[in-house]
């Protein structure tokens, strides 16, 4: 959707050899030289990082075993994400949502309500040759009631991504969705995660619009007083999706940092996934949305290392 700008694109002047050299160096001899693994690490394309980590491997040592050994904390988390594939480490972190006690949903939510038909069917096949594992078994088995429905319809990867609008189509879906919400007693769930799980995004846009007109209510206002917990997560996700997915994106950088604390691991998966396909655009965005650069954002709320690569990566 849109046009989405990479803040990463592939080194033109890639010499790999030269890169794990320098790499070894800054991690040799007394303490890390960490800004030369920066200089290099978030100036190459994915796949450039891969075959550095493939030569690093062939000519020394396992390279996130040497990065981990020498670095430390949210800098440390961060190295090791940008030597995995976006899509790799995609997978990574939805095994890491569902195990152990609890799951974290905001996790899950966030990768797959974002997702394409193409990336669910490639987190599909990563997801088990990474894990050996399935990954919809594993959705299924970790969620419950109306949000498996969901994320299991999300799973099939069946939306439909045309650009064609039906007005009627809008005005039917749209009416449905108020007689299963506001206008009914209690929320038919199974009408809005049909609608918003299988509907082109330009379609869906036309739906809001018309519903706004049906009900007088803004779609999202609706969602906030008919659902609840994981469910209402869902639902804002897809909503915000469909209206802009760079904006989806912006609004979850900015809660990661507003408040006590900072959400680290969300702006890890964020910045690092996102750089090499439209991370530009969420900065415009943001700027745009919250009157402050992401970059002066990072600035106040990050430190260190940290900082200095997440600053890097945005360019």
């Amino acid at each position: 959707m849109g046009n989405c700008q990479p803040t990463i694109v592939p080194y033109e002047d890639f010499d790999v050899m030269k890169d794990i050299k320098a790499i070894r160096k800054a991690c040799k001899g007394f303490g890390t030289d960490e800004q030369a693994i920066i200089d290099i690490l978030a100036n190459r394309g994915a796949f450039q990082r891969q075959e550095i980590k493939q030569a690093y491997c062939d000519k020394y040592d396992d390279l996130v075993d040497v990065l981990k050994s020498e670095l430390t904390g949210n800098f440390e988390k961060a190295i090791i994400a940008m030597l995995d594939t976006p899509l790799v480490y995609a997978v990574k972190e939805l095994r890491k949502a569902m195990k152990g006690a609890g799951t974290d949903e905001d996790v899950l939510v966030e990768i797959l309500c974002t997702a394409t038909n193409e990336d669910i069917a490639m987190f599909k096949e990563c997801y088990f040759q990474v894990h050996e594992r399935d990954l919809e078994a594993d959705i299924e088995g970790d969620t419950s009631g109306d949000v498996r429905k969901l994320l299991t319809a999300l799973m099939q990867g069946e939306r439909d991504e045309s650009y064609e609008v039906d007005e009627e189509l809008a005005e039917q879906d749209a009416t449905a969705l108020f007689e299963a919400g506001e206008g009914g007693f209690g929320t038919d769930e199974s009408t809005f995660s049909h609608i918003l799980a299988s509907r082109n995004y330009l379609q869906l846009q036309a739906t809001f619009k018309a519903y706004e007109q049906l009900s007088g209510t803004e779609i999202l206002d609706a969602i906030q007083n008919e659902t609840s917990g994981t469910l209402k997560k869902c639902y804002v996700a897809l909503v915000r999706v469909a209206k802009n997915p760079q904006l989806y994106f912006a609004r979850r950088l900015n809660k990661a940092m507003k408040g006590a604390g900072t959400d680290e691991d969300t702006l890890i998966r964020i910045i690092v996934c996102r750089a090499e396909f439209d991370l530009e655009t969420i900065k415009d965005l943001y700027l745009e949305k919250y009157d402050v650069s992401l970059k002066d954002a990072l600035r106040d709320e990050c430190g260190g290392d940290f900082k200095r690569l997440l600053l890097a990566i945005c360019h």
